[in-house]
């Protein structure tokens, strides 16, 4: 699945994926700017609870988006691949300027959306201009290469990681989510032993990643965002281990980033954004 072809003289979406157990009451920041980004009081929001097996995550993040200010918000759930072809939720998206994935099983999304007339249009609309986030198993699925399970651990195995189909946004990433607090840096290694052209990135909770159209991630929230670049690798294992020996990896390249920070998934170059313009003001 490629990302859909942005017309001529139009703007792709921003894409925005969370590392989950985003703060949904005083500090905001995470939720208040994907509001702010879809317009504010002109906001729009479609909202898609279709990872999580509680019934009440839909209604959840329609009350959380209203009192941040969203001037409609909307929770379309599917339960079975036929509600992902009808028509009249179709017709919903269409006009939604903004889209929220919640968290949950990402196995779930992938298996119930996949390759539906909803997936397809999520891309289009998400090349036309509309903004896509995802928090979790929300986020997992934004890229077309995703992390469906693992093991948790520092050191990549050829067992770490089992990858799956995602929605397709973009090619250029992977992404892990609650990595810090879940120990999950073996897997993300794992998955670029596998796939070393993608970007990883690790994010930890309450830590998003704004993806603008010009492919630049800024970093937003109280977390880090590991970022793996495995472009000048030079040499893997992975050919050559067993199912669960070590993976030796040799030229990655690892960045750190919190709030403040950039990173150019088209340049792979990382910078240092406002925290040098704070060091020297200070």
């Amino acid at each position: 699945m490629c990302p859909s072809r942005v017309r001529e003289g139009s703007e792709r979406g921003w894409i925005v994926p969370i590392g989950g157990a985003e703060h949904k009451e005083h500090d905001t920041r995470i939720l208040t700017r994907f509001v702010e980004l879809c317009g504010g009081d002109d906001a729009d929001i479609v909202v898609i609870p279709t990872a999580s097996q509680r019934a009440d995550t839909g209604k959840r993040y329609e009350h959380i988006f209203s009192e941040l200010g969203a001037g409609q918000v909307t929770a379309l759930d599917f339960d079975t691949r036929r509600d992902a072809a009808e028509r009249n939720r179709l017709e919903r998206l269409e006009r939604a300027n903004g889209i929220f994935f919640t968290g949950g099983n990402q196995l779930r999304l992938s298996t119930v959306l996949g390759g539906t007339p909803i997936a397809k249009l999520i891309r289009l609309q998400n090349a036309n201009g509309v903004h896509v986030a995802g928090t979790s198993a929300g986020a997992a699925i934004l890229s077309e290469h995703m992390i469906a399970f693992g093991k948790e651990g520092g050191s990549p195995t050829a067992s770490s990681v089992r990858l799956a189909p995602g929605l397709g946004l973009t090619n250029r990433f992977v992404i892990d989510q609650h990595f810090r607090q879940r120990d999950r840096l073996g897997r993300l290694l794992a998955a670029l032993a596998y796939n070393p052209f993608a970007v990883g990135i690790g994010l930890d909770e309450d830590t998003a990643a704004f993806i603008r159209p010009d492919n630049t991630l800024e970093v937003e929230g109280s977390g880090g965002i590991t970022v793996v670049d495995a472009s000048e690798l030079e040499f893997s294992s992975m050919d050559q281990a067993g199912e669960n020996e070590p993976v030796c990896l040799l030229g990655l390249k690892i960045h750190i980033l919190v709030a403040g920070a950039t990173f150019n998934l088209h340049t792979r170059r990382a910078s240092s954004g406002s925290l040098a313009a704070s060091k020297l003001d200070s």
